[in-house]
């Protein structure tokens, strides 16, 4: 009888473990689909090409700092952060994205992206969002006077 509970608690153990490895196994190809999903996403949305350009912003801060480094070293140095950097910033927003936007969510995006006002929009957007952080420096300093002016009159 001992024997036979023995067995049985083997069995339960050895099939508690396989369960365990493969939910494992589908969680992690479900993470690499959605890390895949996302980093075409980030390319035909034009943010890829964004990250790319900052990239490309820091190297000539980091040149500017670093003027003895050889221009071989540079054009080295900015390929290797360019690939392992979009990498690991698609790693590092994975889980943000996952808390907001589900695999179809994502999968849609990249639908609209591909579409020709999704393409249209992808172009524009870095200068729609240029143009937008001015206006809104403006309107922010609007409402600061606006504030203060308000308070001037109530005696503050």
């Amino acid at each position: 009888m001992q024997t036979i509970k023995i067995l049985t608690m083997k069995k339960l153990i050895s099939t508690l473990s396989l369960i365990l490895i493969f939910t494992n196994l589908s969680f992690a190809q479900a993470d690499n689909e959605y890390k895949e999903a996302l980093q075409t996403m980030f390319k035909v949305s034009g943010s890829e090409e964004m990250y790319q350009t900052a990239i490309e912003q820091m190297f000539t801060m980091f040149k500017g700092q670093y003027s003895s480094v050889k221009d071989e070293v540079w054009v080295s140095l900015e390929a290797e952060f360019k690939n392992t950097s979009i990498n690991d910033l698609i790693e590092m927003l994975t889980p943000t994205y996952q808390k907001h936007l589900t695999l179809e969510d994502i999968k849609g995006l990249i639908e609209f992206y591909r579409t020709p006002v999704g393409k249209k929009y992808a172009k524009k957007s870095p200068m729609i969002m240029q143009e937008s952080m001015q206006i809104g420096q403006q309107w922010g300093m609007k409402i600061g006077e606006e504030f203060a002016e308000k308070m001037k009159e109530k005696g503050y």
